[in-house]
């Protein structure tokens, strides 16, 4: 079983910036992507930026510029550095990760951390 758990989400100007991170645990063989995903009331879940193994990232078109995705391998965690947010930012942020565990290759997800932006 996989475990992620999400932190740093809270209440923030527009302008300013926040830290996301999400640390997987459990039975892990391997983790290949992480990434994070969004999803703002009445709205479907987004992808915000995903990052491979290897270090390469994809962003989200709105995210560009502002937002860098990192990992740290060795602790199996994965941030996501924000910054100049905006209000239209507001969500409930999702740490997703793709894990080798017990011989299957399955995605994980955390229980999601509220990013709120004010104007």
């Amino acid at each position: 079983q996989v475990q992620l758990v999400e932190s740093g989400g809270g209440l923030v100007q527009a302008g300013g910036s926040l830290r996301l991170s999400c640390a997987a645990s459990g039975s892990i063989a391997s983790i290949h992507a992480m990434g994070w995903y969004r999803q703002a009331p009445g709205k479907q879940r987004e992808l915000v930026a995903v990052i491979t193994s290897g270090g390469s990232t994809n962003y989200g078109d709105s995210v560009k510029g502002r937002f860098a995705i990192s990992r740290d391998n060795g602790k199996n965690t994965v941030y996501l550095q924000m910054i100049s947010l905006r209000p239209e930012d507001t969500a409930v942020y999702y740490c997703n990760s793709v894990v080798s565990s017990g011989g299957s290759i399955f995605p994980s997800w955390g229980q999601g951390t509220q990013v709120t932006v004010s104007s």
